[in-house]
């Protein structure tokens, strides 16, 4: 459809009802608005009323009229109770490092301002809107990415993103731009906040009471990291099956281990969805049928239990996905305001232990399915296993074929094993120890959002090699499904003959696996 008559969707963020297909679309299609609904707007109101009321009263309350963390106890007078908001948003952007993705801030800010639509926060509803339309207008903060422990939340990323709120900190405008199809969209300017929000004709905010409090108190920076892994992950575990199901083809396994009467009786959905999208993928290859009474009784594990491993991998992923889309639309601030009756209330739903446990579990999932990739690709490469030339070529010897390629998967799959390592079991005291266990849930997302990348290339090499091993098998040919994925490899890496760099190649494949290229074209639907 031509963009003059594209007819773009309203995504209307209510605090209740976000889930993982909605936030993605707000992080990779820019010209998809956000708005507020009518009725969040009005519990907004409600709260906020309630802060009102308590600022203009003489009772201490966190957040409103006190200083924060360790200095909880210090009171502030009436006169720089908004002063106080905007030293909290400075003195918290204490982040370093290389900036979160565009595709990221988007989530965050989708994330924060949906958490906001639910009415515990206190703020103003000018102020909530104003973020929207920052979000709307493509003017997105510069996030470093490191400097949370997860503790009060991400108070650093948060802080940083509320700078350029109020007019501060950097950002990066694109406008026009419709699709963030990388880390910065093109013709993004890097601009001082207060520039960004006046080309995009925005007035930065003036906070009031609890309004600093109520944009940085939350997990959204690693909730927005680990959504957007997740959403990787789950299409890196079809395209798993898919390369696969392409590998025990080319390394001529058996189908017989992707029965469905063999998978019903252990009562594990993530199995049987792998097994049977592996079955679906084998039928009516004539290279399965050629040696379908070899007299080979089994095949080896990285084949034959890989519908267990991929499932398990799925089983992972789904406890996942319901945690993040749980903290997508939870109440995360401190303290929380009571509309209905009045009360403002302190506590811990900042912490973020249930995102950093979720983020563990995804790098964990992930490495599953690269380490067995990684033994598939190294069975195509060994011609004493494979029954196909050493590494995959012709003349090998005048030619080194394939070797490098799994030597770079076995490196990947060993940095994967460090970053399966759990984060969440650490804790680190910070603020003069009132906030003495942290969750390290930052950590954890990134290292979970790393590890997609890795195990994408991991599953990338073993596409390149069993592609190869399905070309050495010719005049014989696979099922249909996977004859269609190999053209789609075929588009892009041509069959290798003389050696070349197979650098260029992983990355390319890797693009079809992150598009979703890998399980589109085998043209069946894969679970």
């Amino acid at each position: 459809m031509p963009d003059s008559v594209r007819i773009m969707a309203v995504i209307i963020l209510d605090g209740h009802a976000l889930d993982l297909p909605a936030l993605v679309t707000i992080a990779e299609q820019l010209d998809e608005p956000v708005t507020i609904a009518d009725e969040a707007l009005a519990g907004v109101d409600r709260s906020r009323a309630v802060v009102d009321a308590l600022a203009a009263g003489e009772a201490a309350v966190y957040g409103v009229n006190t200083g924060f963390g360790f200095l909880a106890d210090v009171r502030i007078p009436a006169d720089a109770l908004g002063r106080l908001q905007v030293n909290l948003v400075r003195s918290h952007a204490a982040g370093v490092g290389d900036p979160l993705p565009v595709s990221v801030v988007r989530a965050m800010m989708a994330l924060r301002a949906n958490v906001l639509a639910k009415g515990f926060s206190g703020i103003r509803r000018e102020t909530l809107q104003r973020l929207v339309a920052m979000l709307n207008a493509g003017v997105h903060p510069v996030v470093p990415r490191r400097g949370s422990v997860g503790a009060s939340g991400d108070l650093a990323p948060l802080a940083h993103l509320a700078l350029v709120l109020i007019g501060e900190g950097e950002a990066l405008h694109a406008p026009g731009a419709r699709v963030v199809a990388s880390e910065v969209p093109p013709a993004a300017e890097r601009l001082p906040g207060g520039e960004a929000l006046a080309r995009a004709g925005l007035e930065p905010v003036v906070l009031e009471a609890k309004e600093g409090l109520a944009l940085i108190n939350g997990t959204q920076a690693s909730t927005a990291v680990l959504a957007l892994a997740l959403a990787r992950a789950w299409r890196l575990a079809r395209a798993a099956d898919v390369v696969a199901a392409m590998s025990i083809d080319a390394l001529r396994g058996s189908w017989h281990p992707f029965e469905a009467r063999l998978h019903e009786p252990r009562n594990l959905e993530g199995q049987s969805a792998a097994a049977a999208n592996l079955c679906a993928l084998l039928q009516g290859s004539a290279i399965n049928r050629s040696h379908e009474h070899c007299g080979k009784v089994q095949d080896a594990y990285a084949l034959r239990c890989a519908a267990q491993v991929h499932g398990a991998a799925r089983e992972g992923l789904a406890f996942v996905l319901r945690l993040v889309e749980a903290e997508m639309n939870a109440a995360t601030d401190n303290p929380m305001v009571f509309a209905d009756t009045g009360d403002m209330v302190s506590g811990g739903n900042f912490h973020g232990a249930p995102v950093a446990l979720a983020a563990d579990t995804l790098a964990i999932a992930v490495t599953h399915l690269a380490t067995i990739s990684e033994r598939r690709c190294d069975r195509l490469m060994n011609p004493a296993m494979s029954d196909l030339p050493p590494f995959l070529t012709r003349d090998s010897g005048l030619h080194s074929g394939y070797m490098m390629a799994q030597v770079t998967a076995a490196a990947l799959t060993s940095e994967l094993k460090s970053l399966a390592h759990p984060a969440s079991v650490d804790t680190i005291p910070t603020s003069a120890g009132k906030e003495d266990h942290v969750s390290m849930s930052m950590t954890a997302a990134l290292k979970a959002y790393e590890a997609v990348d890795l195990a994408t290339r991991v599953l990338a090499i073993e596409a390149l090699a069993a592609a190869q091993g399905l070309d050495l098998l010719a005049p014989l040919t696979s099922s249909n499904p996977l004859e269609g994925v190999h053209r789609a490899i075929r588009d892009v890496v041509p069959t290798l003959t003389d050696d070349r760099p197979p650098s260029p190649d992983i990355e390319r494949i890797a693009g079809l696996i992150a598009h979703g290229v890998v399980e589109r074209r085998c043209g069946i639907e894969v679970k």
